[in-house]
């Protein structure tokens, strides 16, 4: 007799969380400890080159980056974790056992769909919380070829935008108010589409309808020298609202934070489709936690005496990949405007979703 509870068993609802939460945290560990050794192999040499920097500026940056590499590869942790425990319950025979009892294969998976629901809760919080500051922190870092960079607020980095056929690129906007600025301004003035000047100052602030900049260093192609100048005026009519909508990066900003952004930037006739796709895709990433148990369940069914146990192991895998691979697609389309943005987050959500039901029900049910 079929059991319809949708959780049949209390104990046997523990048993298989815990091995799915253990058995993911421990793919997790493995993975972000491999990727932060290799990604501090290539960047150590940069960090260290600069004078002042030691080791404390190398735990600094593991500081940062790992958060990122946690966020990035969950989903793909839980993905391997998952098979992990659904290919040593089938060669134990405990999906048998489970089968002869009368659970169904949906049944099996709730518990697990249950876990994952708490795991995206916690991936998004953790997110909004700790893996935007990270990002503006060391994408700042970075930009700043790993010099310090001070402990402002509201910082962006290598921000470029159009201003009167000028191009004008800031290594570096932050503060807010009447503290705002722009440190590392660089002016290419150009007529008619030719360079005729290239301005650079080390620190730019808004004065009036123009700007104050300081400390400049002007090129002059028709001349063909550089002169120096302590303080000039110049960028009249950019408003400081101009350089901290010039670039908006999802990464970098919090869910409710870049909602304002896009009313923004709506406002100032700017295009919004990146900003859109991410700020969907700020809940759509943590969701496609829950397809990972799904996609991986064809890896738990099957007689292991038939030898085919590794067969459908990878195929679990190849869907888990084919969903990452279609999600980063379909995001980078959904951020050139070829994609609306709500269906560039999201329809790689539901197309496995219905795959991996599909899947399922063809295999087991």
């Amino acid at each position: 007799m079929i059991n319809l509870e949708f959780f049949p068993s209390r104990q046997l609802a523990l048993y298989t969380v815990r091995l799915y939460l253990t058995r993911s945290f421990a793919v997790l560990v493995g993975l972000v400890l491999v990727l932060m050794a290799l990604d501090l192999l290539g960047e150590s040499g940069k960090i260290l080159a600069v004078p002042g920097n030691g080791d404390a500026q190398l735990w600094q940056y593991v500081g940062l980056r790992v958060p990122l590499l946690v966020a990035r590869f969950l989903p793909f942790s839980v993905l391997l974790g998952t098979l992990i425990v659904f290919v040593a319950l089938n060669q134990n025979s405990e999906v048998v056992a489970m089968k002869a009892a009368g659970i169904s294969a949906h049944q099996m998976l709730a518990p697990l769909i249950v876990a994952s629901i708490g795991i995206a809760v916690a991936a998004f919080a953790f997110n909004e919380t700790v893996v935007v500051n990270s990002a503006r922190a060391v994408n700042a870092w970075t930009d700043n070829d790993y010099k310090p960079v001070p402990p402002e607020s509201g910082i962006v980095s290598n921000v470029w935008l159009n201003h009167d056929g000028d191009l004008v690129r800031a290594r570096r906007v932050a503060g807010t108010g009447a503290s705002f600025h722009a440190d590392g301004l660089t002016i290419y003035e150009r007529k008619a589409g030719v360079l005729e000047r290239i301005v650079d100052a080390d620190r730019a602030s808004p004065s009036g309808n123009a700007w104050r900049l300081e400390n400049l260093r002007i090129y002059d192609s028709g001349m063909n020298m550089v002169r120096k100048a302590r303080e000039a005026t110049g960028l009249e009519g950019l408003a400081p609202e101009e350089l901290t909508l010039a670039k908006v990066d999802p990464d970098e900003t919090g869910f409710f934070e870049l909602m304002r952004k896009i009313d923004q930037m709506e406002a100032a006739g700017k295009p919004t489709s990146e900003a859109r796709a991410g700020l969907w895709h700020k809940i759509s990433g943590p969701l496609s936690i829950l397809l990972m148990p799904l996609l991986a369940a064809v890896a738990a069914f099957g007689l292991a005496r038939s030898g085919q146990v590794l067969l459908r192991a990878c195929i679990g895998m190849a869907l888990g990949f084919a969903y990452f691979v279609a999600d980063n697609f379909s995001l980078a389309m959904g951020n050139v405007g070829a994609y609306p943005p709500l269906l560039a987050a999201w329809a790689p959500f539901f197309l496995f979703l219905l795959v991996g039901e599909a899947v399922l029900i063809r295999s087991e049910e």
